[in-house]
């Protein structure tokens, strides 16, 4: 028994775990340097923040399957600590007017299909159901990720890369197209399990 919950303990604090916990650290740190009054400098850190997020999120599923050190915490806090992440960041940006008009539609969009799979996942863990993330589920998450680089960044990206917010939207764009299609998948897939139920 003694043993069992030792081992429970080390896999809580294993590498991978504490990228995921660092992740969700990270969320209101980056949306505190993009409130008003941001400067530059303050962009910077953010998009450094978020960048560093971005990279653990593929480091700690390849760290716990590599050193086998997969647990139930993981599992639960990974795609919660992703979603954070993504609603917080497009939040602030929609606040602070980053992003605007129209392509505030594709942020809404992206935001309702993360609710939307979610609650399915949910609903089909019940079921004993498992809902594999699939090929063009990671290509949207990789797309998504670089426009909110791209958007955070903003204006203080001009000086390497001029109309920085002009890719970021496009990109974010192609991650609410692509957030359509995979949320299409999951949805066709999950109510065939919701049918049969």
């Amino acid at each position: 028994m003694i043993e069992a919950s030792a081992v429970t303990t080390s896999k809580r604090w294993a590498l991978p775990n504490l990228l995921t916990y660092g992740r969700v650290v990270a969320v209101p740190l980056v949306c505190l340097f993009l409130l008003p009054p941001h400067s530059d400098w303050m962009r910077w850190v953010a998009f450094t923040l978020f960048a560093i997020a971005a990279v653990t999120d593929f480091f700690d599923g390849y760290l716990a399957r590599a050193w086998q050190q997969q647990s139930s915490l993981g599992r639960m806090l990974d795609p919660i600590a992703d979603k954070l992440l993504v609603a917080a960041i497009l939040l602030s940006l929609s606040a602070i007017g980053t992003i605007n008009g129209w392509s505030i539609w594709a942020a809404i969009v992206i935001l309702c299909r993360e609710i939307l799979v979610s609650g399915l996942r949910e609903y089909l863990a019940e079921l004993h159901v498992s809902l594999p993330v699939t090929k063009i589920a990671k290509w949207k998450t990789t797309v998504q990720l670089l426009a909110l680089g791209f958007l955070i960044l903003g204006p203080a990206g001009h000086a390497i890369l001029p109309h920085t917010e002009v890719y970021g939207l496009g990109l974010l764009w192609l991650a609410a197209l692509l957030t359509l299609y995979s949320g299409w998948d999951y949805m066709v897939a999950g109510l065939k399990h919701v049918a049969d139920d």
